[in-house]
């Protein structure tokens, strides 16, 4: 393992439904919400992020091997599952880190329990409608051609392809219900909650909001006015990375999210 950090794995039952967690490392608490990859990309910069801290990453409903019945189907819902994770686990005061899709969950996890997180860190995280209903925050990534994904996604497409030829089936399974998932949580309305932005004034934690470079996904005209909507908020940029920074520059990502975490200035 990355680090020589050790990885665990437990499946709680939320309320009958069956719920894996993978855990890295030892130390204060910190709740990572996974994106719409999984964590298919995200073990290499988990592992950097567990050298100081307890790294708790459940599988969202849907994702990995966790259960999706047909009475959760949007992120309010994913929030109130991991809300129980944290009960089960013992954990009431934590930091929380979230990418992409796992960074809106992690906006509405903290709106609702603002007071037990201590700071909070959002990769790319979409979520709120900022612009007119006639147009598009985050591009219509459903209809655009493979390749053009790539690049809105990757600052090196090439560096993040995928030989599935290699995979098992059981792994090729994983990724194709992962991707279904998201989309399921994300399609209608399109890429937010439409109330969500309304409840952003009780972020009353710090907030750092993070996004590569390159990013072609998350704006950063999107990001710094997402951001503006938190009482407490400041902006970071990684160089050469794309929509997901953690996996293309997983050590630039994690030292700036860990400086962020410790109190250090920007």
């Amino acid at each position: 393992m990355d680090g020589g950090q050790t990885e665990r794995h437990v499946t709680l039952d939320i309320g009958g439904v069956a719920i894996e967690v993978h855990e890295f490392g030892a130390g204060e608490p910190l709740l990572y919400l996974h994106g719409g990859y999984g964590l298919l990309y995200d073990r290499p910069f988990l592992h950097r992020l567990a050298a100081h801290r307890r790294i708790i990453s459940p599988s969202h409903p849907g994702f990995g091997r966790s259960d999706l019945p047909e009475r959760l189907d949007n992120v309010d819902d994913i929030s109130h599952v991991h809300l129980e994770v944290l009960h089960q686990l013992g954990v009431e005061r934590f930091a929380c880190v979230g990418a992409t899709l796992g960074g809106w969950i992690a906006v509405d996890l903290a709106t609702k329990i603002p007071e037990r997180i201590n700071r909070l860190a959002l990769i790319a995280p979409m979520g709120v409608k900022l612009g007119s209903e006639e147009q598009l925050d985050i591009p219509d990534l459903f209809v655009a051609r493979p390749e053009a994904v790539e690049r809105m996604t990757f600052a090196d497409p090439q560096k993040a392809r995928l030989d599935y030829a290699s995979m098992t089936d059981e792994e090729l399974g994983r990724i194709a219900r992962d991707r279904e998932t998201h989309t399921l949580l994300v399609w209608e309305p399109y890429m937010h909650s439409p109330k969500l932005r309304h409840r952003l004034h009780r972020l009353r934690m710090p907030s750092l909001f993070l996004r590569g470079a390159q990013d072609g996904v998350v704006s950063a005209d999107y990001l710094t006015a997402y951001a503006g909507l938190a009482p407490d908020a400041r902006v970071e940029t990684i160089p050469a990375a794309g929509h997901l920074p953690q996996f293309e520059q997983p050590e630039a990502t994690a030292s700036a999210i860990e400086s962020f975490l410790t109190g250090a200035s920007a």
